[in-house]
Parts: C-alpha cells; sequence; structure tokens
C-alpha cells in the first residue's frame, strides 16, 4: 500500500464533506482543493558574494525537500548594481505529496517556533482564492541548523487553491489547520 500523506488523508475524508455541507456543493469534484505551494526567497545581497546564493539555495531545498531553483534578474538596474540575468533569488514550487508534506509541517512545527505568534493575517488573499503569506526568518523550520546560517532571511509563501473566491479559500485553508488571527 502506497504512502499517504495524513494532510490528503483528512482532505478526502473530512474536508471535502465538511465543504459540501457548508457551501451546498452539488458535487464533490466542485470542491476546491490546493493545487500548488510555491516557496520565493529574495536574496538581494547575492550580488556582491555569491556564497550567500549557494547557502540560500541549499537552506530552500532543505525546507521543502525538492531541488530548488535560483531565479535570474530580468533587467539592467545601475542603481542596485544589477545586470540582466544575475542571480538574485531561490523559488521552488511544491506539488502533490510534497506539497501536502510541507503544509503540515508549516502548520504543525514552523508557525508554533515563530515568537509571539498570535495566528496569520486573513489579508493575504488576491481575489482569486490564493493566499500569500510571508515569514521573516527561515530558521522556523525545524530542516535548518542554526549554527549554520550565514544570514537570516524571509521567504514567501503562496498557497494557490482552485477555488473561485477568497471565501471558498478561506474555509478550505481553516480546515486544513492554518491558524487565523481571530477577529
Amino acid at each position: 500500500m502506497a504512502y499517504i500523506p495524513r494532510l490528503k488523508e483528512k482532505y478526502q475524508q473530512e474536508i471535502i464533506p465538511a465543504l459540501m455541507t457548508q457551501f451546498d456543493y452539488k458535487n464533490k469534484m466542485q470542491v476546491p482543493r490546493i493545487l500548488k505551494i510555491s516557496l520565493n526567497q529574495g536574496l538581494g545581497i547575492a550580488i556582491q558574494d555569491r556564497k550567500h546564493m549557494e547557502n540560500g539555495i541549499s537552506e530552500m531545498t532543505q525546507i521543502a525537500g525538492q531541488k530548488a531553483v535560483p531565479t535570474k534578474s530580468r533587467m539592467d538596474i545601475s542603481n542596485f548594481k544589477l545586470r540582466k540575468g544575475n542571480p538574485i533569488g531561490v523559488r521552488v514550487t511544491l506539488r502533490g505529496n510534497k506539497m501536502y508534506e510541507f503544509l503540515d509541517r508549516l502548520v504543525s512545527v514552523a508557525l508554533p517556533r515563530v515568537r509571539d505568534f498570535r495566528g496569520i493575517n486573513d489579508k493575504g488573499f488576491d481575489g482569486r482564492g490564493n493566499y500569500t503569506m510571508g515569514v521573516s526568518e527561515q530558521i522556523i523550520f525545524p530542516e535548518i541548523d542554526i549554527d549554520k546560517v550565514s544570514k537570516i532571511n524571509g521567504l514567501d509563501i503562496t498557497i494557490v487553491t482552485s477555488s473561485r473566491n477568497d471565501r471558498e479559500a478561506y474555509a478550505l485553508l481553516k480546515e486544513f489547520g492554518l491558524p487565523f488571527k481571530t477577529k
């Protein structure tokens, strides 16, 4: 029998029935689902020192469990000493089981390690059902060894859903266990 991530199983057994009753869906295929999770980290300091880019790629690979790729600049900006094609960030896109595993680690391990955590902001929706949040330190993830970190960087996490509006996406992410701020 193949391995099924805990949140994927929870989605199929608990979240689909809960959202079907909440939004009066006729078919379980109408229930929104998470399509992908994109992680992005800007490393502007990598222009001066290439070692920061290598560290960023290795840290993002450890966090995601999948090989991260550098993002390159699209234009020349003389004020920032930036040339077209220079690596300026790191990104990785997660789908399938790795996506569910990352979301599980984010909700149950990483977010509780944030200092003075009172919940994530519910204003990160884009109007089409996608949610973006920022993490100020990459060291909240247990895969990162704090002693080996040369510079603390933040990263952006974008959760892309198949929902048509923010209300459906909010309900879906709330069912997955994302700790939104209570009003």
